[in-house]
């Protein structure tokens, strides 16, 4: 699973790496080294402006943990963080939205945990280890829209927009830290992927890649990341492995 990770790029950043990229000043998000679910994150959608008509590429932040459309509350969400790409298209609550939803969820890398057991006078306790290619990965996502039914409609209270990040079987190095790793969207792929009238389970499964071949640069990091209250930059200093699965 994906279940920490880095986001430092700014929206200007991705309008280099994107192009052209509309979002609203008001809702950029701050760096977090350390985004945790139910956190807000930022996403890249397209979706048709209403004055407009047109399709419009947008960075909107998004809560992690997809709720879908028709559940009762949105409790549920902490726990739909990841969708499994073996079953997202016939899950009940992401097929619609792999078909008619998806998105990118610009990472700069991931944390994973691998326990480690006690020994020379330590406790057992958890590893936890940073995995990155070194530059922004689109981990691909899909997003729903949730209404609050005990708020009135016209109310922007009522309406919860939630996220979810496609995962696969870690292959390479990835898989020796956790046998899940996020999934990506090659840049040129990227019009394909969030194209709202795309709908072709097949075709848009051949979209999604497994970042840097599984061949991720793995570290081992201070145990500090366990607490989603640390962040900053120092939380990806590296640190002596005491499973020796860094790179």
């Amino acid at each position: 699973m994906c279940g920490r990770f880095v986001s430092t790029t700014t929206p200007v950043d991705l309008v280099g790496l994107l192009g052209e990229l509309s979002w609203d000043p008001a809702e950029a998000l701050a760096p977090s080294w350390n985004v945790a679910p139910t956190d807000p994150v930022p996403a890249v959608l397209e979706r048709v402006d209403r004055a407009t008509g047109e399709v419009v590429r947008q960075l909107r932040p998004l809560r992690w943990g997809l709720v879908p459309s028709w559940a009762k509350d949105a409790s549920g969400g902490a726990r739909m963080i990841n969708a499994r790409s073996e079953t997202v298209h016939e899950k009940p609550a992401f097929r619609k939205a792999f078909t008619a939803r998806r998105c990118v969820i610009p990472a700069d890398g991931y944390f994973e945990w691998r326990p480690v057991p006690a020994g020379d006078g330590r406790k057992a306790f958890k590893q936890p280890y940073y995995l990155t290619t070194g530059s922004v990965m689109l981990m691909a996502g899909l997003y729903e829209f949730w209404r609050d039914r005990s708020v009135p409609e016209d109310d922007p209270a009522a309406w919860l927009t939630t996220t979810t990040i496609i995962t696969t079987d870690a292959t390479d190095s990835a898989g020796r830290i956790h046998d899940r790793m996020p999934l990506t969207i090659a840049a040129d792929d990227l019009a394909g992927w969030l194209d709202p009238d795309s709908s072709d389970p097949a075709e848009l499964r051949r979209l999604l890649h497994t970042p840097a071949g599984g061949e991720l640069a793995v570290r081992a990091v201070s145990t500090a990341v366990n607490s989603v209250r640390s962040n900053g930059a120092g939380l990806l200093e590296q640190v002596a492995d005491p499973l020796g699965l860094a790179d």
